[in-house]
This record gives structure tokens, C-alpha cells and sequence, in this order.
């Protein structure tokens, strides 16, 4: 199966558990893999052929910065949910969402989640 990649989009949201987090927000990245058949898109050279990639990136960006959610899990499952909604030529959808300013008092580079769905489930 043939994937369009988006990685590192990055958005600033007010996601979290904490009530802090709800207020001060912090930073986001997301990436997206879609799972389709590109195969007419490469042939016919058309965008309507495929996703087009800023359709995905206003509904990611809507996700995180125009919505709250306490769970970084609820975040992604928001965004596959969409994504598979809008655009029916999706067979499956990972999303990875990193947390580089989670509240937890260490050293880390990020912690994250990432999901898989089909347009089965």
C-alpha cells in the first residue's frame, strides 16, 4: 500500500490533564501517514487523484489548536477520525502526536502516542 507522509507538523495547543496546561498550551508535533493506492494519482497527474496534503494540514491544525482535549490519545483519535471522514480514498491513518513540554520533572526529548486506525474500525 502506497503512504502519503507528513512529519513534524508543528502547532501550539492547550492539551492536557493539568489545568495549567489548559491555560499556558505548549507545543505540539504531529505526524500524519496516510495509506492509499497513489497509483491513478501517479499515472493521471492530477491532484484529485489524491489528498491533497493542505486539506490535511487545516484539519490537523484545526484539531490541535482550535480544540482541547485532556488526553494526547483523544488528540489523535480526533485527527484520524477526520482525516478517514473527509477523505474516503484513505484505507488506513497513523498519527503520532509528541508532547516535548509534558509536565513530568526529568530529561527526555518527548513522550507520545501513536495510533493506527482503518476505515473498518
Amino acid at each position: 500500500m502506497d503512504k502519503i507522509i507528513m512529519k513534524n507538523l508543528s502547532f501550539y495547543g492547550y492539551h492536557g490533564v493539568l489545568k495549567e496546561e489548559s491555560i499556558l498550551g505548549q507545543k505540539f508535533f504531529i505526524d500524519i501517514e496516510i495509506f492509499l493506492n497513489l497509483k491513478e494519482a501517479g499515472e493521471s497527474d492530477e491532484v484529485t487523484d489524491t489528498i491533497n496534503y493542505a486539506k490535511v494540514y487545516k484539519i490537523v491544525k484545526d484539531s490541535v489548536e482550535n480544540k482541547k482535549f485532556h488526553l494526547i490519545e483523544a488528540l489523535a483519535e480526533n485527527i484520524a477520525q477526520r482525516i478517514l471522514k473527509n477523505f474516503q480514498i484513505a484505507h488506513e491513518i497513523v498519527v503520532q502526536v509528541k508532547k516535548p513540554e509534558a509536565p513530568v520533572n526529568g530529561i527526555y526529548d518527548y513522550f507520545a502516542i501513536e495510533i493506527r486506525r482503518t476505515r473498518d474500525e
